[in-house]
């Protein structure tokens, strides 16, 4: 795999925020509001429609549903702000995003906009062992050259053919050892 990425451990999977059932929609406005928060600190609501292509009045009641329950700072014809627990709430699903599409077109070999198409459809519905799995996983992947992964609960993934957890490395991973490999 040619692309190096850090794989950033996914905290909470889930549509439950602060012990709040979310809907996946509203964990879609979090993320469209985190993204465009990042280019330039606030957002509008008109923008959040245009990138989520929603109509007005729905961004209106999503806003005001997120707003009521204390994930961002909002008021008609004003600027869109994450709130804190707002802000930690988007930043999970961007990293539920992330770590999909990073599988999916760094492992499976997947085209980058269906693999964001997919991780986008996805991110909303895997519960926290399955993300914190599959970012083990991701990780092992880009670590270990022969690629041929073992589960163990101790130290998540190892190369298969290590003998024992820990232990000296598999042939294929000494020799194409990178300074970071297994």
């Amino acid at each position: 795999m040619a692309k190096s990425k850090e794989v950033v451990p996914v905290a909470q999977v889930g549509n439950v925020i602060d012990g709040q059932e979310i809907s996946s929609s509203l964990e879609d406005y979090l993320e469209t509001i985190l993204m465009l928060t990042r280019r330039r600190e606030v957002a509008r609501a008109k923008e959040i429609g245009d990138q989520l292509q929603v109509n007005r009045s729905s961004v209106t009641s999503a806003l005001q549903n997120l707003a009521k329950r204390g994930l961002i700072n909002y008021s008609p014809y004003e600027y869109v702000t994450l709130t804190p627990a707002g802000l930690r709430a988007a930043e999970d699903v961007a990293r539920r995003h992330v770590t999909l599409r990073d599988f999916f077109s760094d492992v499976l070999q997947i085209e980058e906009e269906e693999a964001n198409a997919a991780a986008c459809r996805m991110e909303h519905a895997l519960p926290p062992v399955v993300m914190e799995r599959l970012a083990a996983f991701i990780e092992f992947v880009r670590r270990c050259p022969a690629g041929i992964g073992q589960w163990d609960p101790s130290i998540g993934f190892r190369c298969s053919r290590t003998k024992t957890p820990g232990g000296p490395e598999c042939e294929p991973c000494s020799r194409a050892r990178k300074p970071d490999c297994c």
